[in-house]
This record gives C-alpha cells, sequence and structure tokens, in this order.
C-alpha cells in the first residue's frame, strides 16, 4: 500500500468520523498523561501509606505481646529479687556499712577504732570451676563475699550487746574472725575486739 492509496481511503472517510476518532484518540492520550503523571503517584503514595501503617500495626501488636510477656517475667522475679535484696547489700550501702556499725557501737558504749573493706570475692555457683579475673563473667558468680577488718574498743557487755543488734539488721552479716583482749591495768574492764565480718553482694553490684 502505497501514500496515495492511503490518502485515497481517508479522503472516503466523512469528517464527523475522522473527528470523533480524533476526539477518542485524544481522550485517552489524556487521560493516559492524567493517570501516570498524577494519579499513579498518588496511588503509589497511598499504597506505601497503607503498607506502612500494616507495619507500624504489626509492630505496636508486636510491642505488647514483648510487654506483656516482659510483665509476667518481672512478676516471677520478684519474690526472688526482694528476697535477695533482703539479704545481700548494694555497692552504696557497703559504703555505708562504717555508719551503720558506729551507730550501734555508740549506742553500746564502743568505739570503732578500724574498719578496713578488703576487696570483693567472689562466690561461684554450683557446678562452676574457679576462674582467672579475666576468664571471670558474671553469670558464673552466685554473690560476693567482702571481707571487712574491724577493731572496735570497749567493754565486754556492750560488745556482746552491739553484736546482737547488728546481727537483728536484715542483711546478711557474719562474723568470721574474732579475737578479744582484756586492757591491762583497766579498772572499767575494757577490751578490744579484733576480727574479720563478712558482708555479701549482688554479683550486678560488685562485678
Amino acid at each position: 500500500m502505497t501514500m496515495d492509496d492511503l490518502k485515497q481511503k481517508l479522503s472516503g472517510v466523512d469528517k464527523k468520523t475522522l473527528i470523533k476518532f480524533g476526539i477518542g484518540f485524544g481522550a485517552i492520550l489524556i487521560f493516559l498523561i492524567i493517570y501516570y503523571v498524577v494519579l499513579n503517584p498518588m496511588v503509589k503514595e497511598r499504597k506505601a501509606k497503607f503498607e506502612d501503617k500494616i507495619q507500624k500495626e504489626n509492630e505496636i501488636t508486636e510491642f505488647e505481646n514483648n510487654i506483656i510477656s516482659l510483665t509476667k517475667t518481672i512478676k516471677k522475679m520478684k519474690p526472688q529479687f526482694e528476697e535477695t535484696s533482703t539479704l545481700f547489700h548494694s555497692k552504696a550501702e557497703v559504703e555505708d556499712l562504717y555508719q551503720s556499725l558506729s551507730k550501734h557501737a555508740a549506742v553500746n558504749g564502743l568505739v570503732i577504732s578500724k574498719i578496713e573493706k578488703k576487696d570483693p570475692k567472689p562466690v561461684l555457683k554450683v557446678g562452676m570451676t574457679e576462674q582467672s579475673a579475666e576468664n571471670l563473667q558474671k553469670e558464673m558468680v552466685s554473690y560476693y563475699k567482702i571481707p571487712v577488718d574491724y577493731e572496735i574498743k570497749g567493754n565486754f557487755l556492750g560488745y556482746i550487746k552491739f553484736k546482737r543488734a547488728v546481727s537483728k539488721q536484715k542483711k546478711m552479716l557474719n562474723f568470721d574472725k574474732e579475737t578479744i583482749s582484756v586492757v591491762q591495768n583497766d579498772s572499767t574492764g575494757a577490751i578490744v575486739a579484733t576480727g574479720e565480718l563478712t558482708i555479701v553482694g549482688m554479683p550486678n553490684e560488685f562485678f
């Protein structure tokens, strides 16, 4: 088919038909332009927002489930925590030990002439073998023992009352070593008590 043949066929078509065809083609072209330039980006944007909304809703649901799980874990661990926190000393409480002992000593007419805290010693959990300080991990430790050397001066009866008062504290404290010497040529019956007491602390406080 030549160009002349095509012109002859088009010349035989009604002008109204050509106009209708042109209008239809133009409408389709305009629709396609509007769709790809305006509508399609809007659809993509709304689709992205919808997907983001679904993702956030899923994350919220996951967070809520985690909160429920953590709440149950906290309730389960609370009695154990309260028990250990009652018996064991925190680092701050260890630092305040001198004030606590001094108060009991003063009430019973004693004077603490020496109190020296030593380095904490780890007590490993059952089944754990001894480790060097470099290889020790917090998960291996059941608790820490903190030895304290002391020297107390006063009378024997006051010292007995002092130990009784200290033993009634909720926090765990043991007198491991003790030597009581009577002060010579003292008419008041003064004594000097020297020894080592041990307090215990939680691993997360002393590791």
